[in-house]
């Protein structure tokens, strides 16, 4: 009988093929469907499966790796229509910075089993979460992607300009990929400067980059923003959230505000926004969030019945307050 053998609880590939594994072995579904919904090769799953065999996923039943909740996840995927779940583990307990680097271990554990070396891959700009996960992400001896894009301008004050170069350069570094930069803010003061600068030939070929994405990694945010981001310049004021709340925004993904139930809030603040179209990006077939904590449940729940998402990555406790 083979034995298991797991490089460490939450490495990606042991959950990608314990999850090819249910699905083939316990839900019967054929290996050319799983390849189609899983966005990779039949001749990938094929291997993941015997692996998952040499490895003692398989044996008469599948065997889930510790610190994995593949029921869960995919209570997930069948309850809000995604493609991708992920479930990690996080102390009831601990505390924002914890949770953070959970999420963010998830989440490198995920792109580095799921990353083709072809994607354009198109990722937020200020968020903390998102820079937790590349601080996890091991370089990749191949390519990962051949473009990493900002979608959200990244200029901002000097004091904390760094985190937002650093993600998007971090990133493309160790992915081998290309790195494209948004030089502007994420919000200006009207719709006249958001204009003038969308029609500046360096942001006219920016937008080039946006149409042809193939995977989006998203921070999702509730109203409140975090301090980086206040710090950046590119919050909105007290004033404008009160707006937006009353507008019944729940949350935003690029500063792309949204109410309960997924629809987008438009309107002047919207239009003062420097990042990808929502038409855009609810066109990029792969868009993958990452968030977790009791004060983004709503934001969480918004994003998924937008569709804004089709992939998440959370934690245990969100994921079962997702599915009350």
């Amino acid at each position: 009988m083979p034995t298991s053998s797991y490089n460490r609880p939450l490495d990606g590939q042991v959950r990608l093929m314990t999850k090819v594994a249910r699905m083939y072995h316990e839900r019967g579904i054929r290996q050319a469907d799983i390849a189609d919904a899983m966005n990779i090769s039949q001749a990938k799953v094929s291997r993941l499966l015997k692996r998952a065999a040499q490895t003692g996923i398989v044996r008469t039943t599948v065997t889930v790796a510790p610190g994995l909740h593949a029921d869960i996840e995919e209570q997930l995927e069948q309850r809000y229509g995604i493609a991708d779940a992920v479930v990690v583990d996080v102390d009831p307990e601990a505390d924002g910075a914890e949770l953070i680097a959970a999420l963010g271990s998830g989440a490198a554990a995920y792109l580095e089993a799921t990353l083709s070396g072809t994607d354009r891959i198109g990722i937020s700009s200020w968020s903390q979460t998102l820079l937790a996960v590349v601080d996890r992400m091991r370089p990749f001896t191949a390519r990962g992607a051949t473009e990493v894009v900002q979608l959200l301008g990244g200029n901002g004050a000097p004091e904390v300009q760094g985190h937002s170069h650093r993600l998007l350069g971090e990133f493309a570094r160790l992915l081998g990929a290309e790195p494209v930069y948004v030089q502007a803010p994420g919000i200006v003061a009207n719709r006249e400067i958001r204009d003038s600068l969308l029609a500046d030939d360096a942001l006219q070929q920016l937008a080039r980059h946006w149409e042809r994405l193939t995977l989006t990694v998203l921070g999702i945010g509730n109203i409140e923003p975090s301090d980086v981001l206040i710090t950046s310049g590119n919050a909105f004021t007290s004033t404008e959230r009160a707006q937006l709340l009353a507008d019944g925004a729940i949350g935003d993904i690029c500063h792309r505000t949204f109410r309960p139930d997924g629809t987008p809030v438009l309107g002047e603040l919207d239009e003062r926004v420097v990042a990808i179209p929502i038409d855009d990006l609810l066109r990029v077939p792969r868009r993958v969030g990452v968030a977790g904590g009791p004060h983004k449940v709503e934001a969480i729940r918004g994003a998924l019945a937008g569709k804004w998402v089709n992939a998440i990555v959370t934690d245990l406790t969100t994921a079962q307050a997702l599915l009350a």
